[in-house]
């Protein structure tokens, strides 16, 4: 089992005093139950999991029901949280008259699903991020030597283009290059496609494929919604809804425009990128050698993006991401701001390059490639 960056901070608070309600966020199949399963194991204590009604019911806002879950859990385990909203105001009252430790996994939905009982658990909860395997995740349980650092980023930089890092995927040695391409069409359908039109009751299957696969085909490019709409003969308001959805699931990040008073910046529109791009390329049937691709400037520039916001989330970094354009079309493709709005532009190359010299305000540059990617983002996310 590939260690988890989340673990050690699991493992911190078991061992400490804190009682507040610990969640873990994140797709599915990123790895979440198996943690939970494992803190189960080592625990003894019961799993829940919100997909069984018959676990749901355990958790009524009745105290002497309360009483005997305290009393026979120590700890309480709880998978896939955002199947009942209502369990807010449960948790709530576990932190006020129980102090017993929970630890749920889900969708952060939970917090749009519940709205206002999500709001009473303020100052009662910490949350963090289990997403596909990050690359630092993955050095550390490759343990490569410094002379082979150099052949292991480059090789795992292919690999994570291709096949994408959920821990299925990348954790299973034996699987063929065909294996891989079914595990993933099955995560895509019975999984992301599947569980997010089930929880939000989406009327319309096919048309939340098809908008997930025009914003593949856009990688790096700007994404009229309008123009999705359009293509696809369906409203406006539905396909932003949809895409508002993918985000909230951790399958697309959104990237906005750097906006500044300054009448030469422009844009309305924002560029999508995929948490996983082994996702993205089973959405367009692609799994040729990126030598052999027309997009593969865009796919690296996914890859950095969907590493940087693992970290961005994994670490809790307070750190904004944009993109910069002028009117005359040149262009940075990240923009890096931190809490005391300090910037930096950032070019991704897959091969070398160097930044343009547009951006407004007083900055630092950096160009991040194939060579210098495992350094370049961790230097990006500490700063």
């Amino acid at each position: 089992m590939i260690h988890r960056t989340i673990q050690t901070e699991i493992t911190k608070y078991l061992a400490s005093s804190d009682n507040k309600i610990f969640f873990i966020w994140g797709p599915r199949r990123s790895g979440k139950t198996t943690i939970i399963n494992k803190i189960s194991q080592e625990l003894k204590v019961q799993k829940f999991n919100f997909d069984l009604q018959s676990d749901r019911e355990k958790f009524i806002p009745q105290k002497e029901e309360l009483e005997a879950l305290v009393k026979d859990n120590n700890v309480i385990l709880i998978d896939e949280v955002q199947n009942y909203p209502e369990v807010t105001v449960v948790l709530k009252i576990l932190y006020d008259e129980f102090k017993v430790k929970i630890i749920a996994t889900g969708s952060s939905e939970l917090r749009q699903k519940s709205s206002k009982e999500f709001d009473t658990l303020a100052g009662r909860y910490r949350e963090l991020f289990c997403l596909p395997l990050s690359i630092y995740e993955i050095q550390n349980y490759e343990k490569p030597k410094n002379s082979e650092l150099k052949e292991f980023s480059q090789k795992l930089a292919k690999n994570l283009q291709i096949f994408g890092s959920y821990p299925e995927v990348y954790a299973n040695s034996k699987l063929s290059d065909k294996d891989k391409i079914d595990l993933l069409q099955t995560v895509l359908d019975a999984y992301v496609l599947k569980d997010i039109i089930d929880i939000y009751d989406l009327k319309n299957a096919k048309l939340a494929k098809d908008i997930l696969t025009k914003i593949a085909l856009q990688l790096g490019s700007e994404v009229s919604i309008r123009e999705i709409a359009e293509s696809l003969n369906a409203n406006v308001t539905t396909v932003s809804n949809y895409i508002e959805i993918f985000i909230k699931n951790y399958i697309l990040i959104a990237l906005p425009s750097f906006k500044t008073n300054l009448r030469k910046a422009v844009s309305e529109n924002r560029k999508f990128y995929f948490y996983d791009l082994g996702i993205r390329n089973v959405l367009i049937q692609d799994f040729r050698d990126l030598e052999l691709r027309q997009d593969k400037g865009g796919v690296f520039e996914n890859l950095i993006i969907s590493e940087l916001e693992k970290e961005r989330k994994i670490q809790d970094a307070k750190l904004n991401f944009y993109f910069y354009r002028e009117y005359g079309g040149k262009e940075i493709d990240l923009v890096v701001e931190n809490y005391k709005k300090q910037y930096q532009a950032v070019e991704i190359k897959s091969k070398d390059g160097k930044t343009q010299e547009i951006f407004p305000l007083p900055h630092t540059t950096s160009v991040i490639t194939t060579l210098n990617y495992l350094k370049e983002i961790n230097n990006l996310i500490e700063k």
